[in-house]
């Protein structure tokens, strides 16, 4: 008997179907240095163990290291998956520490098949809820992701038709800083030198200088669990393989943090949507907007922020990302 190891087309998904058995994974210092060593790694509390100690109480991970694997780990859901559109509502309920362990449940929460169009395969919007916890089943992160998934019948039809711009989730502000309520932003201003959130004015852009080229894509998809074919398999896709969407929003952040060296840390996306592929070896260059501030009583504020990214290949440039999210500075 031969059996096909393959994840679930657009017609095996149902509303409401949910996934718990993605491998669960320990956030260690070797799983760190590899991430960074691929999309870098500029935050001052993921670098300085001493620094994190004192203003955290243990060693922060890159938060980009972990909802890299919160996302991987949603992916038995997406092994199919053509392109991710958008995120929604990623918001921390806590910040983990290395040596923490994630667990993630993925659910479907809306169906929507595309419109057909003439000489194109069917294919239909899967919005997946996604919930990571620790191993002390505390939660991490809660967010929606939009994958268009391939129908098994090219020709076919389903009667799914959500509506998919009503589930967005709203973040209440009070809970975008419980996670950070403890964490004495004040050593932090005290101890790192260069600006900080007084220093800042609402409708700065930042053109961020230098690019970054994208490597070892296939690598940080295997690394943060990621099984989408698209990431791995030229012959999945008739254009080829695809740079997993986290690639391109963790070197967006690396660039961020060229713009803004003493960010704290990212508490929450507002919105996450990718305008067009990414290729391995393009080159990623962006545009950093600091939307509006908003100070917090103890000291320091909330950025509201939005990263513009291009790609740039074979001497042409392309709109790649649109990323609006809420960072602190100290």
């Amino acid at each position: 008997m031969v059996v096909v190891a393959g994840g679930p087309f657009f017609e095996d998904l149902r509303s409401g179907q949910v996934v718990r058995d993605a491998p669960v994974c320990t956030l260690t210092e070797g799983l760190a240095a590899a991430h960074a060593a691929i999309v870098g790694d500029r935050l001052r509390l993921a670098l300085d163990a001493e620094l994190s100690r004192q203003v955290v109480g243990a060693t922060l991970a890159n938060p980009a290291l972990v909802w890299d694997v919160a996302i991987g780990q949603s992916t038995l859901l997406t092994h199919r998956v053509i392109a991710n559109l958008f995120y929604r509502g990623v918001q921390f309920r806590r910040f983990p520490r290395i040596s923490d362990t994630l667990r993630t449940t993925t659910e479907v929460v809306a169906l929507r098949q595309n419109t057909k169009r003439a000489g194109r395969a069917a294919t239909g919007l899967a919005v997946l809820r996604i919930r990571t916890t620790d191993q002390n089943d505390h939660e991490i992160l809660d967010f929606l992701r939009c994958a268009m998934l391939p129908l098994r019948d090219p020709e076919g039809t389903t009667a799914h038709s959500d509506d998919l711009e009503q589930i967005a989730p709203k973040t209440p502000a009070a809970a975008l800083t419980a996670p950070i309520a403890d964490w004495r932003l004040d050593l932090f201003r005290a101890g790192v030198g260069g600006n900080h959130f007084a220093d800042l004015a609402d409708g700065t852009i930042w053109e961020v200088g230098g690019g970054d080229v994208v490597t070892s894509a296939p690598e940080l998809a295997r690394l943060t669990l990621n099984i989408a074919m698209v990431h791995h398999d030229a012959a999945s896709s008739a254009s080829g393989r695809l740079v997993y969407g986290g690639h391109t929003i963790g070197l967006a952040m690396l660039q961020v943090m060229r713009a803004l060296p003493n960010l704290v840390t990212i508490l929450a996306w507002h919105s996450c949507d990718h305008l067009g592929p990414v290729r391995e070896g393009d080159t990623l260059r962006s545009s950093v907007e600091l939307e509006r501030t908003e100070p917090l009583a103890t000291g320091g504020g909330l950025l509201h922020l939005r990263s513009r990214v291009r790609a740039e290949r074979d001497g042409g440039s392309q709109e790649v990302l649109d990323w609006r999210f809420v960072g602190v500075m100290a």
